[in-house]
Parts: structure tokens; C-alpha cells; sequence
């Protein structure tokens, strides 16, 4: 009884502990990408004269460069003088040229958050009054276009290559040992040692260009790879490679002294020396990622540097375990096949894996996860939802996989009732096999010497006038013994191992139980490839947490904004959701409307996305309507100023009344929405 609903229960709780855990902190590193939360001139706003500087303010400390912040004029030209500088705290500025004139400022600013990741975005001010401008930034995009793609790509390369070496090595030593002696899993973990470093080298090649200019041109450039060295992400890199030194001495001991080593206390103390530096290095290698992302800052970044390195430790050896399995499966030899012990073994590490994916997971998801509305209203939330089905769902397949594992287990219990390795069985079987080809061998050796033997014996013992026959007969004799000399037995031999050799494979392909656990572990693989993929994407993808940060501290600084601007000139500020329903095409429109009276008024329109940047539309049209007095629609087009920001001088409003502003806001060919307010205007 207990052997049928133990396996269930665990596999429920399995389930349950992995959905659970994916569900609260998203099973990988998340980045705490830094947010724009105010700047001096504010975005929009209208100076008397020139400023002296322009500071920027982040939710976090943050990166800069000569380019870092960049001040157009009117004509696109720059007016910023010299590297921006840290004001105090997160607080950054840049001075400003002296005798300014007027018209509308364009402010650019690309930075590196404290998690490693580019952040950018541009924004608008005006001195004296609003103006037309040429200066165009564009929709900012830190880290994307060619090199982010492919800086993108080496980062998942990395944390393939981390998740096979590791996981392929633990395989190696807690479940499967005779595995070191198997050439594909020794190719494997070589592969996911060269995969990592070459992964790391191409990082530390884009790192440059990736975090400032985003040109390929800029790849190769000494400079900044010098500059890169200087930061917290290039040390990070070099001490990865560092540690791949070491990993590859712990290769060379694994496939070699530990493979050649025959079972006793002597390969007993090798393998517990192996597994305590395998750690080590693991361990560090896992700290390298951690220590240059988000769990380095933030809070309690001493507690979540540690709970990092574990996470990765627990994915890496339940994936890579996993991949590892697979290979034993598919091509190790006939005569050394993996058996139910070893799969077993890696059955219950999966589970201890899973369960501190769980604990691990609980703790960042009370770090940085956010609201549960952030699941359904950030890209970031919404890619979780995608890798919490994906994790269910290896976890479903994982149950079939054990199983097939149970069901393999069971066709190895002997007669007598012991549970033996069927990869030991056959091992055993297949020497007892080579010991019966060597007698046979030796066997037909000692007929060819017999039949000489024979043939001169023969030729001794008959009469002188019969020497000639005699002679001819055993010459004949000799000849046809001669075709079966040693040589020729060896290579029968030689056939005859190979003939059985596949056999067994033929009989081990033909198990059912084998068969099916291959099959059920072949489709964990893949699902596991695409969990690394969103895996991936969601370590560049700016949290639901910090997004809802940013559009609180947007919405307060606006309604603030507004109310300063309300109680001094009466002007109207008034902010609206949209969502065109297109790829891309969700955001914010905001209209100020100065000095908001009857007659002549000055409107000025900013299309944000929800994160608070700068929303590049083709076209906004506003309509003003006063119901109660069967006035309007009318119409307003404003002009295109700059990125996101749209202005139009001698707004007539006719009469004081509750108008009612509509806006229609259109973000491609065929996506648009119309969004509207009521306002006392007069």
C-alpha cells in the first residue's frame, strides 16, 4: 500500500512546491532596473529663463558616462558641458552653457542600473515659451537593436553552458559514477565548460557597446572594453573566467584519476573531496551572476546574494541533471546503460532541488515581486505567468518520467527478491560474455595447434614408398588448417562481440520501461530549454515591482504638478490611460490646457508608456465638447514638437462650462483609441 501512494503524494507536493514557488518569485533572476522618479526642469514645464543645470533623480544609484545625459536646443544641438556628476544620493545633473535662449529643450539620458541593465529615456522642457524642435532621440531603447539581441543571446549561452557543467558534473558524482568513464557525458560537461567561457568572452566583448551607444562598430572598441573592466559587471566577468580555470582542473580529475580509480576508501575520499570543490566552484561561479544583478543591491543584499547563489545552484542541478540523464539514455554504450538505482537517485536530487527553488523562491518573492496586479498589468508579470505554466508543466512530465523510473525499478528486482542496478546486471552479464568469447577463442587457437600437430606426426610415421604421397597429403592438410590460424580466430572473436554488443542494445531498446522513461525525459529536456529561454528574456525585462513604482512616483509628482499649477494660474492638467489594443499599445496621454479660461489657451499634449517614458505615436487629434450647451466637438491638431510631446497655440474655448476633452491617440495604421475627461474650464 505504501509503495503505490507514496510516489503520488510526492509528485503532488512536487507540483504543488514548484508551481508555488515559480508562482511567488518567478523560479530566476529578476533585474531591478532603475526608474526616472523626478528631474529639475521638470518634464513640460515652462522657465522664466535658462537653468544653470538639469538633474535627473533614480530610484537607485546608477552608472554614467560622458553620455549619460545629453541637453539639446531647439536646432538638436548640444548644450550640456561636461560628464554628469552625482549630486546626492541618486540625484545626478549635468551644468549647462551659459545664455540659452528660448524654445523647447530636449533632455537624453542613458544609464546603467545598479543590477547591471541599460535604462534610457528623453523628456522636454521650455524656456520662456514652448517652441518647435529638431532635436529628435527617438524612441530609446538601452540594450536592444543588434547588439542587444546578441548580448541577449550570450547571456542565455552562459547560463546553458553554468546549468550542463554543473548539472552534468552533480549527475556524475551523486547518481551515476560509473557515467565518468562514458565518453558522451564527459563531451557534455566539457561542452557546457567551453560554452560558458566562450559565453563569458563574448559578454565581456559587448558589455561596451551594450551598456552606451548600442553600435556594432563599438564592439571592438578598446576603450571601452578597458572601461568596462573598471565596473562592477566587467569584474564579475573576469572572476567567472577565473573560476572556469579551476572548473576545468576539476574536469580533468573527474574524467581522469577519479575515472581510472577502482571502487574502495581510496575513490570513496576522491569523491568527497570532488564534490567539496566541485561546490566551491559552483558556488562561485553562481555568485558571479549575483553579485553584479539585483541581488547585490536593494534590500538586505547581504541575505539575497546567498539565496541567489542557491537558486541557481538548485536549477542547475535539477536542469542539467536532467540533460545529463538524457544523454545516458540515448548514448551510452549497450554494455553500460544507466539503471534504475541511477535514475532513482536523480529522482529524489530533483525533488531537493525543487524544494530549494521553493524556499528560495519565497523569500525574493517578498524582496521585489509587487503587487499581484503586476501579473496582468507589466510585461514583466506577464512573462512570469508564461514561465509558471511552463514549470508546471515539466513538473507533469516529471511525475511520468518517475513512473517509467518505478516501472524500471520493479523489472530489476531478482528472483530472490533483491533490487539490484540493471546497469550493473548488465555490466556484470556482458563480462561474464567477453569471458566466454576468450574460451572460445582460445578453444579454436588449441584445435589449429592440434591439427599441426597432427599433420606432422602423419608424415613421421608413413612408409618410404609412400614418402611423396604422404607429402602432398599433408601439405594439402596443412593448408587447409592454415586458414584457421590465431589471427583469424581473434578477428570471429572479435565479430562475435560486436554481434553481441547489438544485441543488447536491441534488447535494451526494446524495454518498454526504458523506452517510455527516454521518451518522458526527452520532452522534460525541451520543455526545460524554453523555460531558460523566458528565463532569460525576464532577467532584461524591467520588474513589475519597480514599474508600479515608477508610475506611482510619476502619478504623484504629476498630480502635484497640477496642483501647483492649478492654485497659481489656473491652468488644467489633466491625465488618461489608453490602450489601443496593438502589439504596442498601452500608455498614458497627458494635456495641460493654459491658463484653462475663456478665450485664447495654450495646449500641451505628452504621450508616456506606463513605465514613465517617452511614447513616439504617429498622431494625437484632441476634441473639446461642452454638452450642455450643444457646443462642439472642436476639433484641435496639434503639432508634432518632439518625442512623445505635441503643443498648439490660440485654443479657443468659447464659454466657461464642464467641457468634456476628448483624445483620440493612434499608434499604428489601424490601432487607435479615443480617451476623454469632463473639466471645468472658465
Amino acid at each position: 500500500m505504501t509503495r503505490t501512494i507514496t510516489p503520488r503524494l510526492r509528485t503532488l507536493v512536487l507540483l504543488f512546491l514548484a508551481v508555488t514557488g515559480a508562482l511567488l518569485a518567478g523560479a530566476g533572476p529578476a533585474s531591478a532596473h532603475a526608474a526616472l522618479t523626478g528631474s529639475d526642469p521638470a518634464q513640460g514645464v515652462v522657465v522664466p529663463k535658462a537653468p544653470d543645470q538639469v538633474s535627473l533623480t533614480f530610484s537607485e544609484n546608477v552608472s554614467l558616462n560622458n553620455n549619460s545625459i545629453r541637453v539639446l536646443d531647439p536646432k538638436g544641438k548640444r548644450v550640456d558641458l561636461a560628464k554628469p556628476n552625482n549630486l546626492t544620493g541618486t540625484t545626478y545633473g549635468v551644468q549647462l552653457k551659459s545664455g540659452l535662449g528660448k524654445g523647447t529643450y530636449t533632455v537624453a539620458w542613458q544609464v546603467v542600473s545598479a543590477d547591471s541593465h541599460p535604462v534610457a529615456g528623453a523628456y522636454t522642457f521650455s524656456v520662456g515659451a514652448p517652441s518647435t524642435t529638431v532635436a529628435s532621440v527617438g524612441d530609446q531603447d538601452a540594450g536592444g537593436g543588434v547588439v542587444g539581441w546578441l548580448y541577449g543571446f550570450g547571456r542565455y549561452m552562459s547560463y546553458a553552458g553554468y546549468i550542463v557543467l554543473v548539472g552534468g558534473a552533480a549527475f556524475v558524482l551523486a547518481c551515476w559514477q560509473r557515467g565518468s568513464g562514458v565518453q558522451a557525458l564527459q563531451r557534455l560537461v566539457v561542452g557546457g565548460w567551453l560554452t560558458l567561457t566562450a559565453a563569458t568572452l563574448w559578454l565581456l566583448l559587448l558589455r561596451g557597446s551594450y551598456a552606451t551607444s548600442g553600435s556594432v562598430g563599438d564592439i571592438f572598441d578598446l576603450n571601452l572594453l578597458g572601461q568596462v573592466l573598471q565596473t562592477k559587471t566587467g569584474a564579475a566577468l573576469v572572476s567567472r573566467l577565473l573560476l572556469l580555470a579551476a572548473a576545468a582542473l576539476f574536469i580533468a580529475v573527474l574524467f581522469g584519476a577519479y575515472d581510472k580509480r577502482e571502487e574502495g576508501a581510496e575513490k570513496r575520499d576522491l569523491t568527497f573531496g570532488l564534490a567539496i570543490g566541485g561546490t566551491v566552484v559552483a558556488a562561485g561561479l553562481a555568485a558571479s551572476w549575483a553579485m553584479a544583478e539585483h541581488a547585490s543591491t536593494g534590500l538586505q543584499p547581504g541575505i539575497a546574494m546567498p539565496v541567489d547563489v542557491i537558486h541557481l545552484l538548485a536549477v542547475a542541478t535539477w536542469l542539467g541533471g536532467l540533460t545529463a540523464l538524457l544523454v545516458a539514455l540515448y548514448r551510452a554504450p549497450a554494455d553500460t546503460p544507466v539503471g534504475a538505482v541511477a535514475v532513482g537517485r536523480f529522482s529524489r536530487v530533483a525533488f531537493g532541488s525543487v524544494v530549494a527553488l521553493v524556499a528560495t523562491g519565497i523569500y525574493q518573492s517578498w524582496r521585489q515581486l509587487g503587487s499581484w496586479s503586476a501579473f496582468t498589468d507589466t510585461a514583466y508579470g506577464q512573462l512570469l505567468l508564461v514561465k509558471i505554466a511552463l514549470v508546471a508543466l515539466l513538473v507533469g512530465i516529471a511525475s511520468i518520467s518517475r513512473r517509467w523510473t518505478r516501472r524500471l525499478a520493479d523489472t530489476a528486482v531478482t528472483e530472490t527478491g533483491e533490487v539490484t542496478d540493471a546497469g550493473e546486471e548488465a555490466e556484470e552479464e556482458a563480462e561474464v560474455e567477453k569471458e566466454t568469447v576468450k574460451a572460445s577463442a582460445g578453444t579454436k587457437e588449441a584445435s589449429v595447434k592440434s591439427g599441426v600437430s597432427s599433420a606432422s606426426a602423419a608424415s613421421d610415421t608413413s612408409g618410404a614408398s609412400g614418402v611423396s604421397g604422404a607429402k602432398g597429403s599433408g601439405k594439402g592438410a596443412f593448408v587447409d588448417d592454415d586458414s584457421e590460424d590465431p589471427e583469424r580466430a581473434v578477428q570471429l572473436a572479435r565479430q562475435q562481440a560486436a554481434k553481441d554488443s547489438a544485441r543488447q542494445k536491441r534488447v535494451r531498446d526494446a524495454d518498454p520501461n526504458r523506452f517510455g522513461l527516454r521518451r518522458s525525459v526527452l520532452a522534460e529536456a525541451g520543455v526545460a530549454v524554453a523555460l531558460l529561454a523566458v528565463t532569460t528574456v525576464l532577467t532584461q525585462t524591467e520588474p513589475g515591482r519597480t514599474e508600479q513604482d515608477a508610475k506611482a512616483t510619476a502619478a504623484a509628482a504629476s498630480s502635484s504638478s497640477s496642483s501647483s499649477s492649478n492654485s497659481s494660474s489656473g491652468a488644467l492638467t489633466l491625465d488618461m490611460s489608453f490602450d489601443t489594443g496593438g502589439k504596442d499599445g498601452k500608455g498614458v496621454v497627458r494635456v495641460d490646457l493654459d491658463p484653462a479660461a475663456v478665450g485664447t489657451n495654450e495646449m500641451h499634449v505628452y504621450v508616456q508608456r506606463p513605465n514613465g517614458r517617452a511614447f513616439d505615436i504617429p498622431e494625437v487629434k484632441v476634441a473639446f465638447t461642452l454638452a450642455a450647451k450643444k457646443i462642439g466637438p472642436l476639433p484641435v491638431a496639434p503639432d508634432h514638437v518632439t518625442t512623445g510631446h505635441w503643443a498648439a497655440n490660440g485654443v479657443q474655448i468659447p464659454m466657461a462650462g464642464d467641457w468634456q476633452i476628448a483624445v483620440t491617440v493612434r499608434t499604428s495604421d489601424i490601432d487607435q483609441v479615443t480617451v476623454s475627461k469632463n473639466a471645468q474650464i472658465g
